[in-house]
């Protein structure tokens, strides 16, 4: 949750894909070659149109992650990214590789060469090798032009009506909407995708290019099967954690590990690929020591400008409040938003930053904002804050719907909605004992709050004899640390690390 953040804002990435697809609406398409097959397919998009939306989307993908602030980093990142591109099927294109201030596990591309990196994922991925196999898979959509073969489809399966949509929630991010499309959405916002996802063909054809530009930079392509590991991996420690945590293991995810085909499929496919390779090519030093050294210090997990989730507790020194969780609920840290989810993901409490022209009082904020049809408005004080809670009705499609949110001045002045959402009113009812004990905590940063909120850093050390449970007794996160470091370090399901290497390690 980010101090600039507005009251409603679609997903930059969906409108930025939506806005490519818009293109298409200019023409029926042209029959053009595809640089990587070589073969004659119809397409809506030019090359100069891939160039041209793709860097419009640029900027709106900058605006909503922010570039991570270390030029080192940067510069490896785009370094390798561009020897990967000189030797792809499109080395024409001006290629621009930004690593994203995002724990998020993501990597992503748009059309016209602008490929993306969350730091979130590099701190999973164990060498440079492995970091060029990503990166490499990216380039693949790009130098394949998936992204204009999926607005050429959406063109086919009546673009108009998805324009529309997309109109719809622009003028909703305008405050033309009002808040009554977000009541009884908890689930698909808490765990939506971001990044509309490719077919299978087109994810397993990103993995070969990605196989074979590592092959032509001198990288083992088997490092591409590491990376598919990284991504399974990922997927069993999900469910390992939500077991620990007591809620239901997890069904698909925002990040690239979430992608059509499943892990295991790209698993079996990356190896025949690999194995077309000749083994015995004396392919370049993966480069570990390298990559473990560049990416000392980076941090971990979540920024403070974005907010801090330690264990039950949220902490927003920018913003200066904080939160508690009941317990069994997750908090949700999104970019637009903090929403604090129930164990069966059905109920949450939705925390926003009101926009600033809503209104010079509660009053005003709930009528600017919500939209009331009708209602009731209690004014009371929560931990010493002003707080006014509304429970009443809004206009929604196919008639009314109920409404109910608290509105609080934090102490650091902005305005905050606290909106109690479900899947249905009866939910929202059954849970509502939790959602007032959650709104309950809703309080200015104390000393103990501001002494917890220490951010976590990125650290290379020697592996200690005790291995990684001897490490985890001194890592600050409080679920499953020998495994999760275990899975930062490449050795979760398979192979071992020696006592004496150096291996990533989280420090508070």
């Amino acid at each position: 949750m980010k101090n600039a953040l507005t009251f409603w804002t679609p997903s930059t990435k969906k409108w930025a894909l939506s806005a490519i697809a818009a293109a298409a609406l200019m023409g029926c398409g042209t029959q053009t070659v595809n640089p990587v097959t070589g073969q004659q397919e119809r397409s809506v998009m030019s090359e100069a149109d891939e160039v041209r939306e793709g860097a419009k989307a640029h900027q709106e993908i900058l605006k909503e992650y922010g570039v991570l602030k270390n030029d080192r980093i940067q510069n490896y990142v785009n370094d390798i990214g561009q020897r990967l591109a000189k030797l792809s099927h499109r080395n024409q294109l001006k290629w621009t590789f930004t690593v994203l201030d995002s724990p998020e596990i993501n990597a992503f591309a748009l059309p016209g060469g602008y490929v993306y990196m969350t730091r979130g994922i590099m701190a999973y991925l164990d060498s440079e090798a492995d970091l060029a196999g990503v990166i490499g898979h990216e380039i693949g959509h790009v130098t394949a032009r998936h992204g204009a073969q999926r607005a050429t489809r959406q063109q086919d399966a009546a673009l108009v009506g998805l324009l529309g949509n997309v109109l719809g929630a622009v003028l909703d991010a305008k405050g033309g909407g009002g808040i009554g499309q977000q009541i009884g959405e908890v689930a698909g916002m808490a765990a939506a995708g971001r990044v509309a996802k490719y077919g299978r063909e087109q994810e397993l054809q990103a993995d070969g290019l990605g196989a074979e530009y590592l092959s032509r930079v001198n990288y083992d392509p088997r490092n591409m099967i590491d990376v598919i590991r990284v991504l399974k991996d990922q997927e069993r420690f999900a469910v390992e954690v939500a077991r620990a945590e007591g809620r239901p293991a997890p069904q698909g995810g925002n990040s690239w590990l979430a992608s059509h085909p499943s892990n295991d499929q790209r698993l079996e496919s990356i190896n025949k690929i690999a194995a077309q390779y000749q083994a015995n090519k004396n392919y370049a030093d993966e480069g570990r020591i390298r990559y473990l050294q560049i990416i000392d210090g980076m941090a971990f997990g979540e920024s403070p400008e974005q907010g801090l989730t330690r264990g039950r507790n949220f902490y927003h020194s920018t913003l200066n409040f904080a939160m508690t969780a009941p317990t069994g609920w997750r908090i949700v840290n999104e970019e637009e938003q903090l929403t604090i989810v129930n164990p069966a993901g059905d109920a949450a409490l939705i925390v926003q930053l009101a926009p600033p022209n809503a209104g010079r009082n509660h009053e005003e904020i709930i009528r600017n904002v919500v939209k009331p049809v009708s209602g009731r408005a209690e004014r009371y004080t929560l931990n010493g804050l002003q707080a006014t809670h509304f429970n009443g009705a809004v206009q929604a499609q196919g008639g009314q719907r109920a409404v109910e949110l608290t509105v609080a001045t934090g102490a650091g002045g902005q305005n905050f909605l606290m909106i109690y959402a479900g899947k249905d009113a009866a939910t929202v009812q059954r849970n509502r004992s939790f959602l007032r004990e959650t709104e309950g905590s809703f309080r200015g940063m104390s000393a103990q709050d501001t002494a917890a909120a220490k951010p976590w850093v990125l650290r290379t050390t020697a592996l200690p004899r005790g291995g990684f449970a001897d490490l985890a007794r001194t890592a600050p996160m409080t679920t499953l640390p020998e495994q999760q470091l275990k899975l930062m370090n490449g050795v979760y399901s398979t192979g071992t690390v020696q006592p004496g290497a150096l291996v990533k390690m989280v420090v508070q």
